[in-house]
């Protein structure tokens, strides 16, 4: 049973990388972000290389408010919270793709593992893996909206992504844990 639900958690793992490449990968992705045009993503990028290049790479809330005037200046907005890089990367960089299959497989081992080791039989891991994905993508990404004022259409996106992802994955580990077998093994744990 230990194998079935190895080789669950890397196919759930493997579906999860496959949701992430249709919903991000693809031109679906458009539905998730904003655009500027040309000339305003330029000047923007040279004002962050001009701002942000020498703090360097990292999160970063505009206008700051740790400050009496930075408070004033974010109550007024615009304000943004900016993922920033000070190096450049290809869009499809083959590194971060492989990185990630990489994640995806050791995140759908350990959902299977999660579903082997706390539930018997197949009914309760399906419930269980909804539960759970619905109550991760609410937290982790709606959190941000309701927070930090996130844009809704980007973690809704998101949202919904992640949690097609976690489910897939948990599904598929929950379906192939069930073998010709699960009955007798029912209530054991191992």
């Amino acid at each position: 049973m230990m194998v079935r639900s190895l080789i669950g958690g890397l196919l759930g793992g493997l579906a999860m990388f496959i949701t992430g490449f249709i919903f991000w990968g693809t031109p679906l992705s458009a539905l998730a972000f904003s655009r500027a045009d040309g000339q305003a993503s330029a000047n923007l990028q040279a004002a962050m290389a001009q701002a942000l290049t020498p703090t360097g790479t990292g999160v970063y809330v505009i206008p700051d408010p740790a400050t009496a005037q930075g408070t004033i200046l974010y109550g007024r907005g615009p304000v943004a919270q900016v993922f920033y890089n000070s190096s450049g990367f290809p869009v499809m960089d083959g590194a971060s793709l492989i990185g990630g299959l990489i994640l995806s497989l050791v995140v759908g081992v350990v959902i299977a593992l999660a579903l082997r080791f706390a539930l018997a039989d197949f009914a309760s891991r399906v419930r269980v893996t909804i539960l759970f994905a619905l109550a991760a993508v609410l937290w982790l990404h709606v959190g941000q909206a309701v927070f930090n004022h996130a844009p809704w259409g980007y973690i809704l996106y998101l949202a919904f992504s992640d949690f097609v992802a976690l489910t897939a994955a948990g599904l598929i580990a929950a379906k192939l844990m069930e073998g010709k077998d699960s009955s007798a093994t029912a209530g054991t744990l191992h």
